[in-house]
């Protein structure tokens, strides 16, 4: 969604911006809210308008802390001024944006592999490793599981694909006995 992306672009940039010296543990914390804010049912009760921006800010920041690893206070302070502006739905875009322009301050790309099994640590490192010498880049690896492959990965680095999965090839032959 090109509108939220607008939004969130201001916000990343003047995090990335504030918090230079410590992106990593930034990353840590805005994650975890990113991953509150996109619950359904909260976004919700923050659009309801007698909800006030303390009681949304309270369930946000309680949600996202917990007595081992509270929030920061940068993270608390961020937090309200989403909230406050009413960008509460854009954290997730934020987050993203912000990762990106963590990535390329540390020259990697996020790459997110599909396989149709769990892998292993082994198998993700052996995968990480073909793939940062494909691509030429370091790389920072996901694995999500997609058991519509069938069998084999499916690599999305950036803008770039690498489809070695048992589906793409019977497309593939389909294809090919089609034509």
């Amino acid at each position: 969604m090109a509108e939220l992306a607008t939004i969130a672009r201001p916000y990343a940039d003047a995090l990335f911006k504030a918090q230079g010296s410590d992106l990593t543990a930034t990353a840590l914390w805005l994650e975890r809210l990113a991953a509150v804010a996109e619950n359904a049912q909260l976004l919700q009760f923050a659009d309801s308008p007698k909800t006030s921006v303390d009681q949304v800010f309270d369930v946000v920041a309680g949600v996202a802390s917990n007595a081992n690893d509270p929030l920061p206070e940068a993270a608390r302070n961020f937090l309200r001024l989403v909230i406050e502006n009413g960008r509460l739905p854009a954290l997730p875009e934020i987050a993203s944006q912000f990762r990106s322009l963590k990535n390329a301050a540390g020259g990697t790309t996020d790459a997110v592999v599909f396989s149709a099994f769990p892998m292993d640590d082994q198998a993700v490192a052996d995968v990480a490793d073909v793939l940062q010498r494909r691509f030429g880049r370091k790389l920072g690896v996901k694995v999500e599981l997609d058991p519509s492959l069938i069998g084999g990965i499916r690599a999305v680095v950036g803008d770039e694909v690498l489809d070695t999965s048992v589906k793409a090839r019977l497309e593939q032959m389909k294809v090919a006995l089609i034509s």
